[in-house]
């Protein structure tokens, strides 16, 4: 593959607002500002940011007041969810909130839907307020939500009605991947934590594919770990903060987002080693040249239109430089 092909694939940022050991959720959102305001210079596509619940270390809970604050720091870049969990949320309320964004911000917001609930069985609970919530209505939500940006319903959603909203849909399995193509919709696969059924999901998206408004053709984003650093040895021990953030999710520990360790064989067993590298494996850490590499390998393999970095690191400082080796990739 050609540096030319790399510099044409475009490149977004998936912010989880991550807080650190020894921050603050109000940390959190001042690099949140301080990182989107870099990637908008350097050229990346898009800022997204994700909902969670009731995990101490992602402080985007509330991701449409988010995203609105990014919105009021940054001139340009498109910003969105990544996603909203919309079995979360009456579809007539995520209508009304983006479409509040879009009327402030024309042109620049993204609406990434997903059918998960961001968060654990009992926390759902809380969020739906119901017991009889079920994540399988998701289409049909779906369905009711686009019927409020384009009037087809007897309520309206004001500010909502009439306008041109991007719906994009995110999946980690097959279900969304054949919901986004059946609906001709651009598709976001989650591989930055279910590597395993990326080819299988984006197979199905692509062969389920039907032209629509929205798109003549399928548009693909893959979701991508990314941490890089001036060596190859400062990027793997940076990434051992993401590494012990996953392994907090395995244990159940909902610890902060922890400083880089030296020897991660030292926190981890050996068990928790193999189970991890199978959800990490398609994470790309390394120095510029390294990252290149695996980056044009990865496009190559899954045909990717769009590549969302997520990049989950303990320190600001190292976490714009990873940004920053990214964008070189793109203009070198």
């Amino acid at each position: 593959m050609s540096n030319s092909e790399l510099q044409n694939t475009k490149f977004s940022v998936l912010d989880l607002a991550p807080v650190v050991e020894g921050g603050t959720p109000a940390d959190s959102f001042r690099n949140t500002v301080d990182l989107a305001q870099h990637v908008e210079k350097w050229g990346f596509t898009r800022y997204w940011m994700a909902e969670h619940h009731n995990m101490p270390f992602i402080a985007s809970s509330a991701t449409s007041v988010a995203i609105s604050h990014v919105l009021h720091h940054t001139d340009s870049i498109r910003v969105g969810s990544g996603g909203v969990m919309l079995p979360n949320h009456a579809p007539l309320i995520i209508a009304e909130q983006f479409g509040t964004l879009e009327t402030l911000f024309p042109g620049r917001i993204d609406l990434g839907l997903g059918r998960a609930p961001g968060t654990d069985g009992m926390t759902a609970r809380a969020l739906r307020r119901s017991l009889d919530s079920d994540p399988n209505e998701f289409p049909e939500m779906l369905d009711e939500l686009r019927g409020y940006f384009t009037g087809d319903s007897h309520i309206r959603a004001i500010p909502g009605e009439g306008l041109d909203i991007p719906i994009w849909l995110l999946g980690s399995s097959g279900f969304s991947a054949q919901l986004a193509g059946q609906l001709g919709l651009p598709f976001s696969f989650a591989s930055h934590f279910s590597p395993n059924n990326t080819r299988g999901a984006l197979n199905l998206y692509r062969s389920s594919f039907q032209p629509s408004e929205s798109l003549d053709k399928p548009y693909v984003m893959i979701g991508v770990n990314v941490v890089a650093a001036d060596t190859d040895e400062e990027a793997e021990r940076l990434a051992t903060s993401l590494q012990q953030q996953f392994l907090n999710l395995v244990r159940n520990t909902n610890h902060l987002l922890q400083p880089p360790v030296d020897d991660m064989d030292e926190v981890w067993t050996q068990q928790e080693k193999a189970a991890l590298m199978q959800q990490l494996g398609a994470s790309i850490i390394g120095s510029k040249e390294t990252v290149k590499a695996k980056l044009e390998e990865f496009q190559s393999e899954t045909g990717a239109d769009e590549m969302m970095v997520i990049s989950q690191i303990y320190d600001h400082d190292a976490r714009l430089r990873s940004y920053e080796i990214i964008s070189e990739l793109l203009n070198d």
